[in-house]
């Protein structure tokens, strides 16, 4: 009786945030410096909706707003993915996906790359040409993945306990940073200027490219996850319960570890370092459906990218036509809320 209940719960949840995200879907494609009507909408998203379609207002849509929009969906729910995980293997309510190194080794391939190559041309408008994006994108993923089996192979070497998957991450933070430091010290101004843009975490270089390498990064990773939350479930209850249940418990730490890792990487890689998403969203989930991880898991993807995809479009609006970098917008979010959510009765019961 107990498991319906929260079988309907959940579903119920499932439904109303569904819904939620399909209208976050349609206002963000609807708002802009050029507002576009619900029939514009429908003349693209329905190509057999019968009417005129407007070939400038096709091209805003499909070449420029839905690629964002798409990418702010997938980046949010791997985010919010990967931080329910972290949360649960490290026993951390401030675990998130950026608290274990991932976003300074990315951080620093991405300088790596533009201060030995990426070819910076000039400015273009309020952005930088580059030669080559993906020699940044190629570059930030690869020291991401070289980070994380850093952090893997002294977690186990260790014993893989939460308190040294931490202690390991906070290492290789501050490993990468100061290597990044350095090399924005010996970098041009417009290298270095490049870089932080990078940082701040932007979807407006998304193409299309992207979002399909990213959707089947989430979609792959999102299926192990939910065939692994039996032992995530476990985890909850403690090691020494996990292994009587006949759970490896320092193995499967690292695997979480890693699957987290690669749903981080890969968004990073493309968009850049965006904050608070992968730490507020599993805390949201957590509040409306509970701890178990078979519900958990799927809320955390809903709430991540409905948080990701309200703060892009809010991006967009707050000092149209100028436009904002998410990462921006995203921090200033997350502080406020963070701290109802630390202090409301759903955070202390974590």
């Amino acid at each position: 009786m107990t498991f319906n209940r929260d079988f309907n719960r959940e579903r119920v949840f499932v439904i109303i945030l569904s819904l939620l995200l399909l209208l976050l879907f349609v206002l963000s494609l609807a708002l802009g410096t050029i507002s576009l009507s619900l029939t514009d909408i429908v003349h693209i998203l329905l190509p057999f909706y019968p009417g005129h379609l407007n070939p400038i207002i096709a091209k805003i849509i499909i070449d420029i707003r839905l690629p964002r929009i798409l990418m702010a969906m997938v980046v949010g729910a791997s985010l919010g993915i990967a931080g329910s995980k972290l949360q649960t293997i490290l026993r951390n309510p401030l675990a998130s996906p950026y608290t274990i190194g991932i976003a300074s080794a990315s951080a620093f391939g991405a300088a790596l790359a533009i201060v030995l190559g990426a070819g910076i041309i000039g400015w273009y408008g309020t952005y930088f040409i580059i030669l080559n994006p993906y020699a940044i994108a190629i570059n930030a993923f690869t020291f991401a993945v070289i980070g994380t089996i850093f952090i893997a192979l002294m977690a186990f070497r260790k014993g893989a306990s939460p308190t040294t998957i931490i202690l390991s991450g906070i290492a290789t933070t501050f490993m990468f940073s100061a290597a990044t430091s350095l090399l924005q010290y010996f970098g041009t101004s417009e290298q270095v200027t490049a870089l932080v843009f990078w940082m701040f975490g932007d979807l407006g270089k998304a193409n299309w490219i992207e979002v399909e390498i990213t959707t089947i990064s989430l979609l792959i990773t999102f299926t192990i996850v939910l065939l692994l939350t039996p032992r995530l479930d476990a985890l909850v209850l403690g090691d020494e319960v996990a292994e009587t249940l006949g759970i490896r418990v320092k193995l499967c730490r690292i695997v979480m570890l890693l699957l987290a890792s690669l749903l981080t990487a890969v968004p990073v890689a493309f968009v850049g370092t965006i904050g608070f998403i992968g730490l507020l969203a599993p805390h949201i989930s957590r509040f409306l459906v509970g701890p178990i991880h078979r519900h958990l898991i799927p809320i955390s993807a809903l709430v991540g990218a409905e948080l990701l995809l309200a703060a892009d479009t809010a991006s967009r609006l707050v000092l149209s036509p100028l436009i904002l970098p998410v990462g921006i917008l995203t921090a200033f979010m997350g502080v406020p809320l963070f701290l109802y959510l630390l202090f409301s009765r759903g955070a202390k019961e974590w």
